[in-house]
C-alpha cells in the first residue's frame, strides 16, 4: 500500500491535469514495484504561494511555477533499484502526461515498516494474510 502525497502550487493545475498526475503515479509504482494497478492511494494537495517554498534553481535545476513535491510512503522492503526505477518513471509519466519539466518533479521515499500501516478495518498489515508477492513481510 504505497501511498502518494503530491503538493503543488494552487491554481496551476487542471481538474486533467491533477488527474493525469494520479495516474501517472500509480502507473509508475506498477511498472517499478510490481504492485497492481487497483493498489492506488493517492493525495494530491494545492498550495498557495505563501505556503510553498521550494527553491527554484538548487541543485543547479530550472523549476517553473508547476514544480511539485511528492512523496511516496511504502513498506521497507523495496530495493534500490526499484527505488531508482520509480524516481525515473514517476519523472517520466509526470512530464509526459502533465506536461511539467523533469526538474520540476522533486521525489522523496519513505520507508515504513509493515506494522507501521492498515488498510483499514483497524488490522495492521503485517497481521493480514494478504497476498502480496512484491512485498517481504
Amino acid at each position: 500500500m504505497p501511498i502518494f502525497h503530491a503538493h503543488i502550487p494552487a491554481q496551476k493545475f487542471s481538474g486533467d491535469e491533477k488527474r493525469a498526475l494520479a495516474d501517472a503515479l500509480n502507473l509508475a509504482l506498477h511498472e517499478a514495484m510490481d504492485t497492481p494497478m487497483d493498489d492506488r492511494f493517492i493525495i494530491i494537495s494545492e498550495h498557495k504561494e505563501d505556503e510553498f517554498f521550494i527553491h527554484p534553481t538548487f541543485p543547479n535545476l530550472k523549476r517553473s511555477d508547476k514544480r511539485m513535491l511528492i512523496t511516496v510512503t511504502s513498506g521497507t522492503s523495496r530495493t534500490v533499484e526499484q527505488k531508482r526505477k520509480l524516481a525515473e518513471l514517476v519523472t517520466r509519466y509526470a512530464v509526459e502526461k502533465v506536461g511539467v519539466s523533469q526538474d520540476d518533479v522533486t521525489l522523496i521515499m519513505q520507508a515504513i515498516p509493515l506494522e507501521n500501516m492498515s488498510f483499514g478495518g483497524g488490522k495492521l498489515v503485517s497481521d493480514i494474510n494478504l497476498s502480496m508477492p512484491w512485498v517481504n513481510k
